[in-house]
């Protein structure tokens, strides 16, 4: 695994997305709360992603159909969410790698692999390598996508039917995308919004072995109680979110020059 991945959002990639599309801090975060939960990234750096059955089998003709788990016509069985959907991808690319990525949603934005192109990447090699580096690439692929549809429109204008049925495909109302969308707006309309200087802190800590609690930019009691036990570990005085600049130096320096054998 290369140290190198998972590099959290940025403020800077979050004003250019919200620039690009025209629309307000609290609609970017909607959208990346109900597709991805507000992260990009598991603990141990790989990308969110979600195996689609149905997608591969398409993709492949039906060859692999009696990989009933992997290749179904019907879509659904995607089992659990975070580690367990990158066994499946891997089952599947052995079986068709290049329709294992096809068939697969990417990122903060879940981008389907077959929408590389069209979230401005060259291919979806490319698309993989730059989502699985950071969140910043994977927020403005999401961005990029949603201009290439025309649905930045339905952003602006707070259209979440509209935005959802072609985001999210025919059967966005048996998931109810839009009223989750919607809710997820009228969140973080009325109450105060994530802070990725926080956010970052947290999800370095889970990438160092600390739990502090969701990553969702909202620095809580356990967000400050993991943040206080790496502290202890490195030997360095506890601090409060006050001082969230410094602590996230220290965390980069661990998270990302520690040796690839620890």
């Amino acid at each position: 695994m290369s140290f190198q991945k998972g590099k959290p959002l940025t403020q800077d990639a979050f004003e250019e997305a919200s620039e690009l599309l025209g629309v307000e801090a609290a609609k970017l975060w909607a959208v990346m709360e109900v597709e991805a939960k507000r992260c990009g990234f598991l603990e141990d750096r790989r990308t969110v992603i979600l195996f689609e059955r149905h997608k591969f089998h398409e993709r492949t003709g039906g060859r692999f159909a009696e990989h009933h788990q992997i290749s179904n016509p019907q879509a659904g069985g995607y089992g659990r969410a975070g580690a367990h959907q990158h066994v499946r991808l891997e089952e599947a690319m052995a079986l068709d790698s290049e329709a294992a990525i096809w068939s697969t949603s990417w990122g903060l934005g879940q981008v389907m692999g077959f929408n590389a192109e069209r979230a401005g990447f060259e291919g979806q090699e490319q698309m993989v390598e730059l989502m699985s580096a950071s969140e910043d690439a994977q927020l403005l692929g999401m961005v990029r996508f949603i201009l290439s549809e025309d649905l930045d429109k339905s952003l602006r204008t707070g259209n979440w039917t509209g935005f959802a049925s072609r985001y999210n495909g025919r059967n966005y109302r048996k998931n109810q995308y839009d009223e989750r969308l919607r809710g997820a707006h009228q969140k973080f309309s009325t109450g105060p919004l994530p802070d990725i200087l926080a956010r970052e802190c947290q999800l370095l800590l889970t990438y160092l072995g600390y739990d502090p609690g969701p990553i969702d930019g909202w620095f809580g009691p356990s967000s400050q109680r993991a943040l206080n036990s790496f502290q202890r570990s490195r030997g360095v005085d506890e601090t409060d979110d006050d001082n969230l600049d410094e602590d996230v130096y220290l965390l980069r320096e661990n998270a990302f020059t520690q040796s690839r054998a620890e």
